[in-house]
């Protein structure tokens, strides 16, 4: 996953560089996937911001990240709403706890219309399908059906790459 996200980073970067927009790339700023993408954009030659999160256990800023776009949060709350107020879309690779949290929290906004519409992709189906019983929250009535059409599924960076471009999500003017 780390070269997809790396790759996909590198495409949207160098999508936005040609076209002379403002840095694309956000990431939470610390290791593996975030510092993929981070990493992605930099060798793109593109700018890239890291949202790190003060934590006991982690996380120093990566090294990718562009220096005057890598900013400290204290608290996740804060952190979150920074990323949904200037995202354009938003990728998920399999992830943790930190990963589910923000999926969840994304998809509650939107389902809700507390978030504007937003593409929402989730990397590798068969890990997403295997952590989360969408299905089974479907058939329980925990959520509608048409709450799986907030998120569509990729498998490549190409796929992902396309599927923004459609959306509008790559647009200087954000779409």
């Amino acid at each position: 996953d780390y070269e997809a996200a790396r790759r996909l980073a590198h495409l949207i970067s160098a999508h936005r560089r040609k076209h002379r927009t403002t840095p694309v790339i956000m990431t939470g700023g610390g290791p593996g996937i975030m510092e993929a993408g981070n990493r992605g954009a930099a060798e793109a030659g593109a700018p890239s911001i890291g949202l790190n999160i003060v934590i006991p256990h982690e996380q120093l800023p990566n090294p990718w990240i562009t220096p005057k776009f890598s900013f400290l949060f204290h608290y996740f709350a804060i952190r979150k709403m920074h990323f949904l107020m200037r995202a354009r879309a938003l990728v998920f690779f399999p992830g943790g706890f930190g990963t589910l949290d923000e999926l969840f929290e994304t998809l509650t906004l939107l389902q809700t219309g507390r978030l504007k519409p937003t593409p929402i992709l989730l990397f590798r189906r068969r890990f997403w399908e295997a952590v989360v019983g969408w299905d089974r929250l479907v058939a329980e009535g925990m959520i509608d059906s048409q709450d799986l059409a907030l998120f569509q599924y990729v498998e490549t960076p190409e796929e992902a790459f396309e599927i923004l471009q459609e959306a509008g999500a790559l647009d200087p003017d954000g779409g």
